[in-house]
C-alpha cells in the first residue's frame, strides 16, 4: 500500500473577504503524479499558495498534513524545509544573484549542510544539459533577461537540484512552445521516483501527453467537482468545463 505524503482536509481559504476555496479534500501518495485542472479563477493557484501558507491567503477552516505532520499554520520557509517545492507561473527576476549561487544557497538552507562545490557543479551541469539550458546561464543573474521558456526550464532545474519530497508545478507549461513543454516533461520524468510526488496545476493537457498521471482533480468555483484518471483531462480538452458548472 502506498504511503500518504500530502493530505488536505475540508480546506476553506479566502483572499481579503472573498472565499475562494470552499472545502477542498485532496490526498497524494508517494510515487504519484496528480493534476488539478479548472477554468480561470476556480482556485487552482490558491490551492498551491494555501499549501505554502502564503500570507495573502487566509485559511478559515480545514487542515493540511505532510508526512503525517500538521503544516497548516507553519511559515512558508518551514514548509519548504520539510520538503515541498513550488514553481511559479511568473518566476521573479533577481539581479545580482547568479543561478549557481541561488541554487547552492537554497540547497544548503534545505539540507542544513554545506554544499560540496565540485559535486554540486557537476550535477548542475548535467541537469542543465538534459534541460537544454545553455552552460553560460549558470553565471547569469537569476531569470534576468531569460525568455519565458528559459524561466520555466530554470524552475525545473531548481526542482531537480533541491530534490523535494513534493513538487507543486503551477502552470509551468503556460506560454511554452511544443519543444519547451517536452523539455519540462523530461525534467519531471527525471525527478519522479517512488519516494516523491508531483502536483501539476494546469488548464492545458499538452504537458500530460508524455507523463503517466495517477489522478486528475477538476476544480470549479472553489470545489473539486470531479476526479478521474488521465482520460478525464482529455475529455475536458474536447468538451471544456461547462459540464461541471452549475
Amino acid at each position: 500500500m502506498s504511503e500518504e505524503l500530502l493530505n488536505i482536509k475540508d480546506l476553506h481559504v479566502k483572499a481579503e473577504e472573498k472565499e475562494i476555496l470552499k472545502g477542498i479534500n485532496l490526498s497524494i501518495n508517494k510515487g504519484e503524479i496528480h493534476v488539478i485542472m479548472g477554468p480561470n479563477g476556480s482556485g487552482k493557484t490558491t490551492t498551491a499558495n494555501a499549501i505554502f501558507n502564503n500570507p495573502h491567503f487566509t485559511k478559515t477552516s480545514g487542515t493540511i498534513t505532510f508526512c503525517n505532520d500538521d503544516i497548516t499554520n507553519l511559515k512558508t520557509d518551514e514548509i519548504a524545509r520539510k520538503g515541498i517545492f513550488m514553481s511559479f507561473q511568473l518566476p521573479e527576476e533577481i539581479p545580482g544573484i547568479s543561478v549557481a549561487n541561488f541554487l547552492k544557497t537554497a540547497k544548503s538552507k534545505i539540507t542544513n549542510q554545506p554544499v560540496k562545490v565540485f559535486a554540486f557543479k557537476e550535477e548542475l551541469k548535467k541537469n542543465m544539459e538534459e534541460l537544454s539550458i545553455k552552460p553560460e546561464y549558470i553565471d547569469r543573474s537569476l531569470n534576468v533577461g531569460f525568455s519565458g521558456g528559459e524561466k520555466k526550464k530554470n524552475e525545473i532545474l531548481q526542482m531537480l537540484t533541491l530534490n523535494p519530497k513534493l513538487a507543486i508545478l503551477d502552470e509551468t507549461d503556460s506560454g511554452l512552445d511544443v519543444d519547451a513543454i517536452k523539455t519540462v516533461s523530461k525534467g519531471i520524468e527525471m525527478f519522479k521516483n517512488d519516494d516523491n510526488a508531483i502536483l501539476i496545476i494546469t488548464h492545458n493537457t499538452k504537458i500530460l501527453n508524455s507523463l503517466k498521471v495517477d489522478k486528475v482533480h477538476v476544480l470549479v468555483d472553489g470545489k473539486i467537482v470531479a476526479e478521474g484518471n488521465q482520460e478525464l483531462a482529455y475529455q475536458i480538452e474536447k468538451e471544456g468545463y461547462a459540464q461541471f458548472k452549475q
